[in-house]
């Protein structure tokens, strides 16, 4: 039903999706600065898209950082919501990922905390903002 696209920066037309996708969710519902968003060939990351019928629904990027490997930039367009994309961009993602053997990580938007606890996260500390958005760390359980 749905096809899953594994891809990096060097991928432009697959990126360019991502960041379509992205803009829709992050810029243009939730009034983020593109500054803040957009990404650049200086970030290193790996990235996830859902796709059904050539049509991108919903991606996310993981990358190494000091703490261990932080999920982020989860964005699934609004009418796919609810259908289980954002849960299968997880799964998907911790396929690659857990065979590191580092701690994973996500800081969550208040508004999608039930979301990652259902997928196994728990929050840890306090609340702080990211562009202007209340967030919390949150940690993978399995």
């Amino acid at each position: 039903m749905y096809e899953i696209l594994k891809f990096n920066i060097s991928d432009h037309t697959a990126f360019g999706n991502c960041l379509s996708i992205r803009k829709k969710v992050f810029i243009e519902e939730q009034g983020i600065s593109s500054d803040l968003e957009y990404d650049d060939d200086t970030v290193s990351a790996e990235y996830l898209m859902i796709m059904s019928k050539g049509k991108p629904l919903g991606t996310c990027r993981w990358r190494i950082t000091e703490k261990g490997i932080k999920m982020e930039r989860f964005a699934v367009l609004v009418s796919y919501r609810k259908k289980g994309i954002g849960s299968l961009l997880i799964t998907e993602a911790l396929k690659s990922i857990l065979p590191l053997g580092l701690k994973v990580y996500i800081h969550s938007q208040q508004s999608a905390i039930k979301f990652y606890e259902k997928n196994k996260f728990e929050i840890i500390g306090n609340a702080f903002f990211e562009a202007g958005i209340k967030h919390y760390f949150m940690e993978y359980i399995g």
